[in-house]
Protein backbone atom coordinates (compact mmCIF):
# COMPACT_ATOMS: atom_id res chain seq x y z
CA UNK A 1 0.00 0.00 0.00
CA UNK A 2 3.10 2.31 1.21
CA UNK A 3 4.69 1.54 -2.13
CA UNK A 4 1.61 2.09 -4.86
CA UNK A 5 0.63 5.20 -2.36
CA UNK A 6 4.37 6.88 -3.41
CA UNK A 7 4.09 6.08 -6.80
CA UNK A 8 0.67 8.57 -6.74
CA UNK A 9 3.32 11.47 -5.31
CA UNK A 10 3.14 14.12 -8.23
CA UNK A 11 6.04 16.06 -8.39
CA UNK A 12 5.62 19.68 -9.24
CA UNK A 13 7.67 22.21 -11.57
CA UNK A 14 7.09 25.60 -10.23
CA UNK A 15 8.50 27.24 -12.92
CA UNK A 16 6.93 25.49 -15.20
CA UNK A 17 3.77 26.22 -14.53
CA UNK A 18 4.73 30.20 -13.80
CA UNK A 19 3.02 31.61 -16.61
CA UNK A 20 -0.67 30.81 -15.50
CA UNK A 21 0.05 31.02 -12.02
CA UNK A 22 1.35 34.53 -12.67
CA UNK A 23 -2.20 35.29 -14.05
CA UNK A 24 -3.88 33.60 -11.72
CA UNK A 25 -2.39 35.59 -8.65
CA UNK A 26 -2.14 38.99 -9.94
CA UNK A 27 -6.77 37.94 -10.68
CA UNK A 28 -6.69 37.72 -6.95
CA UNK A 29 -4.45 40.55 -6.20
CA UNK A 30 -6.76 43.18 -8.42
CA UNK A 31 -10.05 41.47 -6.93
CA UNK A 32 -8.79 42.21 -3.37
CA UNK A 33 -7.44 45.37 -3.98
CA UNK A 34 -10.54 46.53 -5.54
CA UNK A 35 -11.93 46.58 -2.20
CA UNK A 36 -9.60 48.98 -0.49
CA UNK A 37 -8.56 51.45 -3.66
CA UNK A 38 -10.45 54.76 -3.85
CA UNK A 39 -12.82 55.39 -6.95
CA UNK A 40 -10.35 57.84 -8.32
CA UNK A 41 -7.50 55.36 -8.12
CA UNK A 42 -8.92 52.43 -10.04
CA UNK A 43 -7.45 53.38 -13.14
CA UNK A 44 -4.25 51.60 -11.18
CA UNK A 45 -5.88 47.99 -10.98
CA UNK A 46 -6.18 47.93 -15.39
CA UNK A 47 -2.19 49.28 -14.87
CA UNK A 48 -1.56 46.41 -12.18
CA UNK A 49 -3.12 43.84 -14.99
CA UNK A 50 -1.37 44.94 -18.03
CA UNK A 51 1.86 44.38 -15.33
CA UNK A 52 0.84 41.15 -14.69
CA UNK A 53 -0.50 39.87 -18.27
CA UNK A 54 3.20 40.96 -19.46
CA UNK A 55 5.27 39.34 -16.30
CA UNK A 56 3.43 36.20 -17.24
CA UNK A 57 4.59 36.27 -21.04
CA UNK A 58 7.92 37.55 -19.91
CA UNK A 59 7.85 34.17 -17.72
CA UNK A 60 7.92 32.01 -21.01
CA UNK A 61 11.27 32.84 -21.37
CA UNK A 62 13.03 30.65 -19.20
CA UNK A 63 11.09 27.60 -20.45
CA UNK A 64 12.44 28.05 -24.04
CA UNK A 65 15.62 25.92 -23.17
CA UNK A 66 13.71 22.51 -23.30
CA UNK A 67 10.50 20.41 -22.36
CA UNK A 68 9.41 20.41 -18.64
CA UNK A 69 6.89 18.46 -17.08
CA UNK A 70 5.20 18.54 -13.81
CA UNK A 71 2.51 16.75 -11.93
CA UNK A 72 3.51 13.22 -13.19
CA UNK A 73 2.87 10.12 -11.87
CA UNK A 74 6.32 8.42 -10.58
CA UNK A 75 7.39 5.65 -12.46
CA UNK A 76 5.25 6.97 -15.67
CA UNK A 77 5.54 9.04 -18.38
CA UNK A 78 1.91 10.18 -17.53
CA UNK A 79 1.84 14.00 -16.56
CA UNK A 80 -0.76 16.56 -16.37
CA UNK A 81 1.27 19.64 -17.49
CA UNK A 82 3.71 19.64 -19.87
CA UNK A 83 5.42 22.56 -20.94
CA UNK A 84 6.78 21.81 -24.45
CA UNK A 85 7.54 23.84 -27.61
CA UNK A 86 4.13 24.08 -28.65
CA UNK A 87 2.48 24.63 -25.08
CA UNK A 88 5.16 27.98 -25.29
CA UNK A 89 3.92 29.19 -28.37
CA UNK A 90 0.12 29.12 -27.91
CA UNK A 91 0.75 30.47 -24.19
CA UNK A 92 2.65 33.14 -25.90
CA UNK A 93 -0.39 33.50 -27.99
CA UNK A 94 -2.84 33.92 -25.18
CA UNK A 95 -0.99 35.70 -22.93
CA UNK A 96 -0.25 38.61 -25.60
CA UNK A 97 -3.64 38.55 -27.13
CA UNK A 98 -4.67 38.83 -23.54
CA UNK A 99 -2.34 42.17 -22.79
CA UNK A 100 -3.37 43.92 -25.82
CA UNK A 101 -6.54 43.30 -24.89
CA UNK A 102 -5.82 44.61 -21.63
CA UNK A 103 -4.23 47.94 -23.13
CA UNK A 104 -7.79 48.44 -25.05
CA UNK A 105 -9.74 47.88 -21.79
CA UNK A 106 -7.79 50.50 -20.22
CA UNK A 107 -9.63 52.92 -22.61
CA UNK A 108 -12.94 51.03 -22.97
CA UNK A 109 -13.30 51.37 -18.38
CA UNK A 110 -12.07 55.86 -18.59
CA UNK A 111 -14.39 56.16 -21.54
CA UNK A 112 -17.36 54.12 -19.48
CA UNK A 113 -16.99 57.07 -16.80
CA UNK A 114 -17.49 54.05 -14.02
CA UNK A 115 -20.73 52.30 -15.71
CA UNK A 116 -18.09 49.18 -15.97
CA UNK A 117 -17.06 47.61 -12.40
CA UNK A 118 -13.06 47.84 -12.74
CA UNK A 119 -12.17 45.54 -10.05
CA UNK A 120 -14.57 42.28 -11.32
CA UNK A 121 -13.73 43.35 -15.02
CA UNK A 122 -10.24 43.05 -14.85
CA UNK A 123 -9.90 39.73 -12.04
CA UNK A 124 -12.39 38.19 -15.27
CA UNK A 125 -10.25 38.76 -17.68
CA UNK A 126 -7.01 37.45 -16.17
CA UNK A 127 -9.11 34.29 -14.43
CA UNK A 128 -10.15 33.64 -18.22
CA UNK A 129 -6.09 34.30 -19.36
CA UNK A 130 -4.92 32.19 -16.98
CA UNK A 131 -7.64 28.80 -17.57
CA UNK A 132 -6.54 29.64 -21.44
CA UNK A 133 -2.83 29.32 -20.67
CA UNK A 134 -3.25 26.58 -18.59
CA UNK A 135 -4.85 24.71 -21.87
CA UNK A 136 -2.44 23.97 -23.69
CA UNK A 137 0.07 22.61 -21.48
CA UNK A 138 -2.76 20.11 -20.07
CA UNK A 139 -2.20 16.47 -20.98
CA UNK A 140 -5.21 14.95 -19.49
CA UNK A 141 -8.78 15.07 -19.95
CA UNK A 142 -9.89 16.12 -16.71
CA UNK A 143 -7.26 19.02 -16.25
CA UNK A 144 -7.83 20.17 -20.71
CA UNK A 145 -12.17 20.21 -19.06
CA UNK A 146 -10.93 22.18 -16.07
CA UNK A 147 -8.71 24.53 -18.13
CA UNK A 148 -11.55 25.34 -20.71
CA UNK A 149 -13.80 26.08 -18.31
CA UNK A 150 -11.90 28.50 -16.15
CA UNK A 151 -11.20 30.04 -19.51
CA UNK A 152 -14.48 30.17 -20.79
CA UNK A 153 -16.59 31.21 -17.15
CA UNK A 154 -15.60 34.06 -16.97
CA UNK A 155 -15.78 35.35 -20.39
CA UNK A 156 -19.15 35.19 -20.20
CA UNK A 157 -19.48 37.24 -17.42
CA UNK A 158 -17.16 40.24 -19.49
CA UNK A 159 -19.39 39.88 -22.80
CA UNK A 160 -23.04 40.48 -20.21
CA UNK A 161 -20.62 43.26 -17.85
CA UNK A 162 -22.67 46.35 -18.87
CA UNK A 163 -25.61 46.14 -16.34
CA UNK A 164 -28.93 47.14 -17.87
CA UNK A 165 -27.75 46.43 -21.18
CA UNK A 166 -29.95 44.57 -23.43
CA UNK A 167 -27.81 43.55 -25.81
CA UNK A 168 -25.10 42.56 -23.98
CA UNK A 169 -26.90 40.48 -21.83
CA UNK A 170 -28.65 38.45 -24.80
CA UNK A 171 -25.14 38.03 -26.09
CA UNK A 172 -23.67 36.49 -22.80
CA UNK A 173 -26.96 34.06 -22.64
CA UNK A 174 -26.21 32.75 -25.96
CA UNK A 175 -22.78 32.68 -25.04
CA UNK A 176 -22.98 30.97 -22.23
CA UNK A 177 -25.76 28.35 -23.62
CA UNK A 178 -23.86 27.65 -26.16
CA UNK A 179 -20.74 26.90 -24.46
CA UNK A 180 -22.55 24.76 -21.40
CA UNK A 181 -23.61 22.54 -24.22
CA UNK A 182 -20.44 22.34 -25.44
CA UNK A 183 -18.87 21.14 -22.20
CA UNK A 184 -22.11 18.55 -21.21
CA UNK A 185 -21.10 17.26 -24.89
CA UNK A 186 -17.77 17.14 -24.23
CA UNK A 187 -17.52 15.52 -20.46
CA UNK A 188 -20.11 12.98 -21.34
CA UNK A 189 -17.64 12.06 -24.19
CA UNK A 190 -14.87 12.25 -21.95
CA UNK A 191 -16.47 9.81 -19.44
CA UNK A 192 -16.80 7.42 -21.86
CA UNK A 193 -13.33 7.29 -22.86
CA UNK A 194 -12.70 6.65 -19.42
CA UNK A 195 -14.88 4.12 -18.71
CA UNK A 196 -13.14 1.97 -21.88
CA UNK A 197 -9.58 2.99 -21.38
CA UNK A 198 -9.55 3.37 -17.80
CA UNK A 199 -7.30 6.65 -18.05
CA UNK A 200 -7.78 10.47 -18.58
CA UNK A 201 -3.84 10.98 -19.55
CA UNK A 202 -3.91 11.64 -23.09
CA UNK A 203 -0.65 9.74 -24.19
CA UNK A 204 -2.09 6.09 -22.60
CA UNK A 205 -5.63 7.33 -23.93
CA UNK A 206 -3.69 6.68 -27.27
CA UNK A 207 -2.34 3.12 -26.50
CA UNK A 208 -4.91 1.82 -24.51
CA UNK A 209 -8.00 2.67 -27.32
CA UNK A 210 -6.34 0.93 -29.72
CA UNK A 211 -6.66 -2.10 -27.88
CA UNK A 212 -10.41 -1.75 -26.02
CA UNK A 213 -12.32 -5.20 -25.37
CA UNK A 214 -14.92 -5.86 -27.65
CA UNK A 215 -18.27 -5.27 -25.42
CA UNK A 216 -16.51 -1.69 -24.97
CA UNK A 217 -15.83 -1.09 -28.66
CA UNK A 218 -18.90 1.26 -29.15
CA UNK A 219 -18.57 2.85 -26.19
CA UNK A 220 -14.98 4.32 -27.23
CA UNK A 221 -16.05 5.50 -30.52
CA UNK A 222 -19.36 6.80 -29.02
CA UNK A 223 -16.68 8.86 -26.45
CA UNK A 224 -14.73 10.16 -28.98
CA UNK A 225 -17.37 10.99 -31.45
CA UNK A 226 -18.96 13.17 -28.35
CA UNK A 227 -15.68 14.70 -27.19
CA UNK A 228 -14.75 15.78 -30.62
CA UNK A 229 -18.32 17.75 -31.57
CA UNK A 230 -17.66 19.15 -28.02
CA UNK A 231 -14.60 20.34 -29.19
CA UNK A 232 -16.00 21.21 -32.55
CA UNK A 233 -19.06 23.67 -30.73
CA UNK A 234 -15.67 25.54 -28.64
CA UNK A 235 -14.19 26.45 -31.91
CA UNK A 236 -16.88 28.24 -33.45
CA UNK A 237 -17.31 25.97 -36.52
CA UNK A 238 -20.68 25.84 -38.10
CA UNK A 239 -23.35 24.89 -37.14
CA UNK A 240 -22.08 25.66 -33.79
CA UNK A 241 -21.32 29.52 -34.75
CA UNK A 242 -24.44 30.86 -34.12
CA UNK A 243 -23.42 32.66 -31.12
CA UNK A 244 -20.59 34.68 -32.18
CA UNK A 245 -21.62 37.49 -34.20
CA UNK A 246 -24.50 38.72 -31.65
CA UNK A 247 -21.77 37.85 -28.56
CA UNK A 248 -19.04 40.04 -30.56
CA UNK A 249 -21.46 42.93 -30.95
CA UNK A 250 -22.82 42.58 -27.44
CA UNK A 251 -19.52 42.44 -25.46
CA UNK A 252 -17.35 45.44 -25.04
CA UNK A 253 -15.29 45.67 -27.60
CA UNK A 254 -11.67 44.86 -26.30
CA UNK A 255 -13.61 41.59 -24.94
CA UNK A 256 -14.77 40.73 -28.82
CA UNK A 257 -11.04 41.11 -29.76
CA UNK A 258 -10.11 39.13 -26.71
CA UNK A 259 -13.02 36.20 -27.71
CA UNK A 260 -11.42 36.54 -31.33
CA UNK A 261 -8.06 35.30 -31.00
CA UNK A 262 -7.90 33.88 -27.45
CA UNK A 263 -10.94 31.92 -27.32
CA UNK A 264 -10.38 30.53 -30.62
CA UNK A 265 -6.71 29.48 -29.86
CA UNK A 266 -8.54 27.33 -26.97
CA UNK A 267 -10.64 25.95 -28.64
CA UNK A 268 -8.18 24.68 -31.36
CA UNK A 269 -5.60 23.95 -28.85
CA UNK A 270 -8.39 21.66 -26.88
CA UNK A 271 -9.09 20.10 -30.45
CA UNK A 272 -5.45 19.59 -31.74
CA UNK A 273 -4.72 17.52 -28.24
CA UNK A 274 -7.55 15.01 -28.20
CA UNK A 275 -7.20 14.48 -31.98
CA UNK A 276 -3.79 14.33 -32.56
CA UNK A 277 -2.44 13.51 -29.25
CA UNK A 278 -5.26 11.36 -27.73
CA UNK A 279 -7.31 9.66 -30.91
CA UNK A 280 -4.76 9.57 -33.50
CA UNK A 281 -5.88 5.54 -34.28
CA UNK A 282 -9.68 7.24 -35.08
CA UNK A 283 -8.06 9.46 -38.09
CA UNK A 284 -10.50 7.99 -40.23
CA UNK A 285 -12.99 9.47 -37.69
CA UNK A 286 -12.28 12.85 -37.54
CA UNK A 287 -9.69 13.60 -40.60
CA UNK A 288 -12.82 13.81 -43.19
CA UNK A 289 -15.23 15.04 -40.38
CA UNK A 290 -12.89 18.14 -39.77
CA UNK A 291 -12.17 18.40 -43.68
CA UNK A 292 -16.03 18.51 -43.87
CA UNK A 293 -16.63 21.13 -41.64
CA UNK A 294 -13.42 23.23 -42.64
CA UNK A 295 -15.26 23.53 -45.70
CA UNK A 296 -18.51 24.25 -44.24
CA UNK A 297 -17.27 26.95 -41.83
CA UNK A 298 -15.07 28.87 -44.22
CA UNK A 299 -17.84 28.87 -46.91
CA UNK A 300 -20.36 30.20 -43.92
CA UNK A 301 -18.30 32.47 -42.12
CA UNK A 302 -17.23 34.28 -45.51
CA UNK A 303 -20.58 34.83 -47.30
CA UNK A 304 -22.12 35.92 -43.88
CA UNK A 305 -19.23 38.82 -43.41
CA UNK A 306 -20.10 39.51 -47.38
CA UNK A 307 -23.71 39.73 -46.36
CA UNK A 308 -23.27 42.53 -43.76
CA UNK A 309 -25.04 45.91 -44.96
CA UNK A 310 -22.34 48.74 -44.26
CA UNK A 311 -24.71 51.33 -43.09
CA UNK A 312 -26.41 48.32 -40.21
CA UNK A 313 -25.48 49.53 -37.22
CA UNK A 314 -22.14 47.22 -35.39
CA UNK A 315 -21.73 46.47 -39.01
CA UNK A 316 -18.08 46.93 -38.58
CA UNK A 317 -17.64 44.38 -35.91
CA UNK A 318 -20.50 41.86 -37.36
CA UNK A 319 -18.17 41.51 -40.64
CA UNK A 320 -15.15 41.12 -38.27
CA UNK A 321 -17.15 38.57 -36.58
CA UNK A 322 -18.21 36.74 -39.36
CA UNK A 323 -14.51 36.62 -40.73
CA UNK A 324 -13.27 35.17 -37.58
CA UNK A 325 -15.65 32.51 -38.64
CA UNK A 326 -14.20 32.23 -41.81
CA UNK A 327 -10.78 32.26 -40.79
CA UNK A 328 -11.82 29.08 -38.04
CA UNK A 329 -12.29 27.30 -41.33
CA UNK A 330 -8.88 28.11 -42.70
CA UNK A 331 -7.60 27.01 -39.21
CA UNK A 332 -9.35 23.51 -39.13
CA UNK A 333 -7.86 22.62 -42.32
CA UNK A 334 -4.26 21.62 -41.20
CA UNK A 335 -5.93 19.46 -38.44
CA UNK A 336 -7.90 17.72 -40.98
CA UNK A 337 -4.81 17.37 -42.94
CA UNK A 338 -2.98 15.80 -39.63
CA UNK A 339 -4.90 12.65 -40.19
CA UNK A 340 -3.44 11.70 -43.68
CA UNK A 341 -0.12 13.23 -43.58
CA UNK A 342 2.98 11.22 -42.71
CA UNK A 343 4.17 14.19 -40.77
CA UNK A 344 0.95 15.25 -38.36
CA UNK A 345 3.44 17.74 -36.50
CA UNK A 346 4.04 19.64 -40.01
CA UNK A 347 0.46 19.92 -40.34
CA UNK A 348 -0.23 21.92 -36.87
CA UNK A 349 2.90 23.55 -37.34
CA UNK A 350 0.71 24.89 -39.85
CA UNK A 351 -2.01 25.75 -37.94
CA UNK A 352 0.15 27.25 -34.60
CA UNK A 353 1.51 29.68 -37.41
CA UNK A 354 -1.68 30.86 -39.40
CA UNK A 355 -3.40 31.46 -35.63
CA UNK A 356 0.13 33.62 -34.51
CA UNK A 357 -0.06 35.68 -37.57
CA UNK A 358 -4.10 35.77 -37.92
CA UNK A 359 -3.66 37.08 -34.45
CA UNK A 360 -1.32 39.88 -34.82
CA UNK A 361 -3.81 41.62 -37.45
CA UNK A 362 -6.73 40.47 -36.42
CA UNK A 363 -6.23 42.22 -32.94
CA UNK A 364 -4.89 45.58 -34.52
CA UNK A 365 -8.04 45.62 -36.72
CA UNK A 366 -9.90 46.01 -33.42
CA UNK A 367 -7.69 47.97 -31.92
CA UNK A 368 -9.03 50.63 -34.76
CA UNK A 369 -12.14 49.66 -34.21
CA UNK A 370 -12.11 50.45 -30.67
CA UNK A 371 -10.12 53.87 -31.67
CA UNK A 372 -13.64 54.79 -33.94
CA UNK A 373 -15.93 53.25 -31.48
CA UNK A 374 -14.97 55.97 -28.95
CA UNK A 375 -16.88 59.02 -31.52
CA UNK A 376 -18.84 56.53 -33.49
CA UNK A 377 -20.49 54.52 -30.64
CA UNK A 378 -23.03 52.87 -33.66
CA UNK A 379 -19.16 51.31 -35.37
CA UNK A 380 -20.85 51.39 -38.90
CA UNK A 381 -18.60 50.27 -41.52
CA UNK A 382 -19.69 53.52 -43.26
CA UNK A 383 -18.55 55.57 -40.06
CA UNK A 384 -15.07 54.27 -41.30
CA UNK A 385 -15.46 56.65 -44.55
CA UNK A 386 -12.53 59.07 -44.89
CA UNK A 387 -10.39 58.13 -41.91
CA UNK A 388 -7.59 59.03 -44.27
CA UNK A 389 -8.43 62.18 -43.97
CA UNK A 390 -8.68 62.77 -40.29
CA UNK A 391 -6.45 60.33 -38.88
CA UNK A 392 -4.10 59.21 -42.07
CA UNK A 393 -2.07 56.69 -39.75
CA UNK A 394 -4.85 54.80 -38.45
CA UNK A 395 -6.19 54.34 -41.54
CA UNK A 396 -2.80 53.12 -43.33
CA UNK A 397 -2.97 50.29 -40.00
CA UNK A 398 -6.30 49.70 -40.80
CA UNK A 399 -6.01 49.44 -44.34
CA UNK A 400 -2.78 47.08 -43.87
CA UNK A 401 -4.23 44.82 -41.40
CA UNK A 402 -7.46 44.32 -43.94
CA UNK A 403 -4.99 43.79 -46.23
CA UNK A 404 -3.33 41.04 -44.48
CA UNK A 405 -6.33 39.33 -43.11
CA UNK A 406 -7.54 39.35 -47.17
CA UNK A 407 -4.04 37.37 -47.99
CA UNK A 408 -2.50 40.85 -50.57
CA UNK A 409 0.30 42.20 -50.63
CA UNK A 410 2.08 44.52 -48.80
CA UNK A 411 0.05 41.79 -46.07
CA UNK A 412 2.84 39.20 -47.02
CA UNK A 413 1.45 37.61 -43.21
CA UNK A 414 -0.94 36.72 -44.47
CA UNK A 415 -0.36 35.61 -47.84
CA UNK A 416 2.26 33.77 -46.35
CA UNK A 417 -0.47 32.13 -43.75
CA UNK A 418 -2.72 30.81 -46.41
CA UNK A 419 -0.26 29.45 -48.38
CA UNK A 420 1.42 27.86 -45.48
CA UNK A 421 -2.54 26.16 -44.81
CA UNK A 422 -2.83 25.87 -48.47
CA UNK A 423 0.10 23.16 -48.23
CA UNK A 424 -0.90 21.71 -45.68
CA UNK A 425 -3.93 20.64 -47.77
CA UNK A 426 -2.30 19.92 -50.73
CA UNK A 427 0.42 17.61 -49.01
CA UNK A 428 -1.97 15.69 -47.39
CA UNK A 429 -3.71 14.77 -50.76
CA UNK A 430 -6.51 17.03 -49.99
CA UNK A 431 -6.71 18.66 -53.34
CA UNK A 432 -10.67 19.12 -53.20
CA UNK A 433 -10.38 21.14 -50.13
CA UNK A 434 -7.39 23.40 -50.94
CA UNK A 435 -10.08 24.18 -54.57
CA UNK A 436 -12.86 25.35 -51.50
CA UNK A 437 -10.22 27.04 -49.96
CA UNK A 438 -8.69 29.37 -52.92
CA UNK A 439 -12.58 30.36 -53.62
CA UNK A 440 -13.42 31.51 -50.24
CA UNK A 441 -10.44 33.41 -50.36
CA UNK A 442 -11.35 35.20 -53.54
CA UNK A 443 -15.37 35.50 -52.24
CA UNK A 444 -13.14 37.26 -48.53
CA UNK A 445 -11.27 39.57 -51.01
CA UNK A 446 -14.50 41.42 -52.09
CA UNK A 447 -15.22 42.59 -48.78
CA UNK A 448 -11.94 43.34 -47.28
CA UNK A 449 -11.35 45.72 -50.28
CA UNK A 450 -14.52 46.94 -50.25
CA UNK A 451 -13.92 48.19 -46.31
CA UNK A 452 -10.56 49.29 -47.60
CA UNK A 453 -11.32 51.32 -50.64
CA UNK A 454 -13.82 53.10 -48.21
CA UNK A 455 -10.73 54.57 -45.68
CA UNK A 456 -9.41 56.75 -48.74
CA UNK A 457 -12.89 58.54 -49.99
CA UNK A 458 -13.92 61.73 -49.32
CA UNK A 459 -15.82 61.92 -45.94
CA UNK A 460 -19.24 62.82 -45.78
CA UNK A 461 -20.48 65.76 -43.76
CA UNK A 462 -17.94 67.62 -40.78
CA UNK A 463 -15.24 65.18 -40.49
CA UNK A 464 -14.84 63.73 -36.56
CA UNK A 465 -11.06 63.63 -35.19
CA UNK A 466 -10.38 60.49 -33.32
CA UNK A 467 -8.14 61.57 -30.18
CA UNK A 468 -5.65 58.46 -29.63
CA UNK A 469 -4.84 57.90 -25.39
CA UNK A 470 -1.82 56.07 -24.68
CA UNK A 471 -2.93 52.65 -24.57
CA UNK A 472 -4.65 52.83 -27.67
CA UNK A 473 -2.11 53.76 -28.97
CA UNK A 474 0.43 51.32 -27.54
CA UNK A 475 -2.33 48.73 -28.49
CA UNK A 476 -2.13 49.75 -31.85
CA UNK A 477 1.99 50.01 -32.25
CA UNK A 478 2.17 47.20 -30.92
CA UNK A 479 0.30 44.82 -33.63
CA UNK A 480 1.27 47.38 -36.23
CA UNK A 481 5.05 46.37 -35.32
CA UNK A 482 4.22 42.90 -35.01
CA UNK A 483 2.63 42.79 -38.68
CA UNK A 484 5.29 44.57 -40.14
CA UNK A 485 7.80 42.84 -39.41
CA UNK A 486 6.06 39.50 -39.81
CA UNK A 487 5.39 40.67 -43.50
CA UNK A 488 9.19 41.46 -43.74
CA UNK A 489 10.32 37.87 -43.05
CA UNK A 490 6.77 35.64 -42.19
CA UNK A 491 9.18 32.47 -42.58
CA UNK A 492 10.38 32.94 -38.73
CA UNK A 493 6.37 32.17 -37.64
CA UNK A 494 6.54 29.04 -39.37
CA UNK A 495 9.58 28.44 -37.74
CA UNK A 496 9.04 29.10 -34.48
CA UNK A 497 5.38 27.61 -34.74
CA UNK A 498 6.88 24.32 -36.76
CA UNK A 499 7.97 22.37 -33.93
CA UNK A 500 7.48 19.08 -32.05
CA UNK A 501 4.04 18.65 -30.63
CA UNK A 502 4.28 15.28 -28.12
Amino acid sequence: MSALAANLVQSVDWLAIAPPTIAAAVGLVVLVADLFVPEARKPLLGWVSVAGLAAAALMLLPLLDGDRATFCVNGTHACSYTADRFSLVIQFLVLGGALLAALLSVTTLKDADRQLPEGEYWFLLLSSAAGAALLPASRDLATLIVALEVASLPAFALVGIRHGDKKSSEAALKFFLSSVTATAVSLMGISFVYASTGTLYLTQVADRIQHVDGQFHTLAQTGVVLTLVGFAFKTAAVPFHFWVPDTYVGAPLPIAAYLSVAGKAVGFTGLILVTVVAFPSYADVWGPALAALAALTMTVGNVGALRQQATRAYSAVRLLAWSSVGQAGYLLVPIAAAAYSNDAERSIGSTVAYALMYAAVNLGAFAVAALVGRTRTANRITDYRGLYATNPLAALLLAFFLLCLAGLPPGIIGLFAKVTVFSAAVNAGLGWLAVVMAANVVIALFYYLQWTALLFRAPEGEPVRHLLPAPLTAAITLTAVLGIALSGAPQLVLRFADTGLF
